[in-house]
């Protein structure tokens, strides 16, 4: 009979119908936030607005999300970005472009499939759906 494994290390993981983990790589400059608030095109759909600029990498999007004061205190404010990343996740992003995502205090109230057509909207691309199962 074979052994378990140690405490702490994962064995192999079922196989999921479920989005990939990441589409973007998180946008960390505050130095490239600086640049994109000022030479960056916005546009603004429900309760989001939506900074981007190009960034010359052909194969990456990176992504900075901003939810300021007004959506909260900090717990409301780690809502909002959670589900924002999420519904990146489910949004056909533009290549090589950087973007920043800012939340309004409605992020957090409004339907999630609501929230994915607001990003999707504002970037001017179309959603993506979760695998079906077969």
């Amino acid at each position: 009979m074979p052994a378990a494994p140690p405490s702490g290390v994962a064995g192999p993981r079922a196989a999921t119908n479920s989005l990939p983990r990441s589409r973007y790589v998180s946008l960390r400059s505050s130095s490239r936030f600086s640049e994109i608030y000022r030479i960056g095109n916005s546009s603004r759909k429900g309760g989001l607005a939506v900074l981007s600029a190009p960034n010359g990498d052909l194969h990456t999007t990176r992504i900075g999300f901003v939810a300021g004061r007004k959506v909260g205190n900090a717990v409301h404010r780690n809502r909002a970005k959670r589900r924002l990343r999420e519904a990146a996740r489910r949004v056909d992003l533009p290549p090589a472009t950087d973007l920043i995502v800012i939340a309004s205090p409605s992020v957090n109230t409004v339907a999630f499939h609501t929230l994915v057509d607001w990003l999707s909207g504002a970037l001017g691309v179309e959603a993506m759906s979760p695998k079906e199962p077969s």
